[in-house]
């Protein structure tokens, strides 16, 4: 338990420079001089101020001798505008325009210390901002975006021993939310909407037959209240730090989500398992059965908020060998679902099938259909996206998918689901005779009608 409310804890203390969308920026590390951040221009989202870029460097030690870093905005499609190529057959580009390069041509002697611009980097659409800042007085150069776009900050120390450290605050014209986040703030709402939707069409027919409720139905009017709660969070999470940015509150509220989401999986996994299982239409108790899955519900919850918690608090570097017992667990708890829940599907459809209970078959029929068809799709999704993410690896690969990444990874996983929660509710939505049709059994009818 300990571990589990400092991982928590680990939580609302990491990532707080990305949720406010401020990279850092130093030379400690090749990849650390340059950060880059898709932005969108006043009028491609909206917003009350303008879009722009703020590059802030610490100040160096209190030194007589001037300290300068070499510094270049630009948007990531003008690339090629930066540097200039010594030769044809040269290994690498000179970027930074040093005495030696002014002496070669490559720049001019008022550009001694800033990145070296081709000739036609003026004809470019989006202005290349090539400056120098003096670590004695650092004045952040600022950037405006004019151009939706994927923007890039790169920087260099040009004095022989420089080292800095700053900051790059990427800040669109809606707010502080990255731009490769902002459309989860309609789709969330939207989500929102729709499972209030389905929440009031379940609550008319809820009311209707009140006094004819299965249980089964009873765990669907929870887990209808219960995402209609987490996707209003959700919501509400993203729409609280576009506004506000990553305060402490953004930092709860992410926590809250992040919980909110492990109960969603194991809810989800519990429900689709007792219905499976033939509880409330087949069966009208589980008996001891009932306990293991919740058990196993529980388990797959405390889990699920460890990975939550493992994924928001350890990042690639820090990764090891300990991430193993983060995942196994979950992944067995989740396999012990799957294979559950089929064989119970199976179970339960192959009694009925002999019973010849021909309605209540075709009932699980249609959610055997249900799940074979969210499994193709996700197969299939997964099957065409291989192909856009075996070019991960090129350098234009995030400047060309900074907009939709978030759908691919998350926003078209839970439309998949929000329909086949539908679809459920759909079937087991309450009806004038439910408990007579649950508890009874149709005559069976011989093959020759006798």
């Amino acid at each position: 338990m300990k571990t589990l409310l400092a991982g928590l804890l680990a939580i609302a203390c990491s990532g707080a420079l990305i949720a406010a969308n401020e990279l850092g920026i130093d030379n400690a590390k090749d990849h650390n001089r340059q950060q880059c951040s898709g932005m969108y221009s006043k009028k491609g989202w909206g917003g009350d101020t303008d879009p722009f870029i703020l590059t802030t460097l610490e100040k160096a030690p209190s030194d007589d001798q001037d300290v300068f870093v070499s510094l270049v905005v630009f948007e990531f499609r003008d690339e090629d505008l930066i540097g200039v190529w010594p030769s044809p057959d040269a290994p690498e580009k000179e970027y930074i325009c040093t005495q030696a390069n002014i002496d070669k041509k490559y720049c001019n002697s008022t550009d001694l210390g800033r990145f070296i611009l081709s000739p036609n980097a003026s004809e470019s659409r989006n202005e290349i901002l090539s400056t120098k800042i003096n670590l004695k007085d650092p004045k952040p150069p600022k950037y405006d975006i004019q151009r939706t776009g994927y923007y890039c900050v790169g920087s260099s120390p040009f004095s022989d021993g420089a080292e800095y450290k700053g900051k790059v605050e990427f800040r669109n014209a809606y707010g502080r939310l990255p731009a490769a986040q902002i459309a989860k703030l309609p789709f969330y709402a939207g989500i929102t909407i729709a499972y209030a939707v389905i929440g009031i069409f379940w609550a008319f027919l809820y009311v209707q037959n009140r006094h004819d409720i299965l249980p089964v139905q009873n765990y669907i009017t929870a887990i209808v209240i219960f995402l209609i709660v987490e996707q209003l969070m959700t919501w509400g999470f993203y729409d609280y730090q576009n506004n506000h940015g990553s305060n402490a509150i953004a930092k709860v509220l992410l926590i809250i989500v992040s919980i909110l989401n492990a109960g969603r999986n194991s809810f989800s996994f519990f429900l689709l398992l007792i219905v499976c299982m033939g509880y409330g239409v087949v069966k009208p108790s589980l008996g001891k059965t009932m306990v293991y899955v919740r058990f196993l519900a529980i388990a797959h919850f405390v889990f699920g908020v460890i990975y939550a918690v493992a994924s928001l608090s350890i990042t690639p570097d820090n990764a090891g060998p300990l991430v193993l017992f983060v995942i196994l667990p979950l992944a067995g708890t989740l396999t012990a679902f799957y294979v559950w829940t089929l064989n119970s599907l199976n179970y339960t459809m192959k009694d009925l099938l002999e019973r010849k209970q021909s309605v209540k078959a075709m009932m699980y029929k249609k959610l055997w259909w249900c799940i074979l068809a969210s499994i193709v799709v996700i197969f299939g999704f997964f099957f065409l996206n291989s192909f856009t993410f075996a070019e991960r690896s090129s350098p234009d690969f995030v400047p060309r998918h900074w907009k939709t990444r978030w759908f691919i990874l998350d926003g078209w996983l839970n439309l998949v689901y929000m329909v086949d929660i539908a679809y459920v509710a759909y079937l087991w939505r309450p009806t004038a005779n439910n408990r007579r049709f649950a508890m009874s059994d149709e005559i069976a009818q011989d093959d020759d009608g006798g």
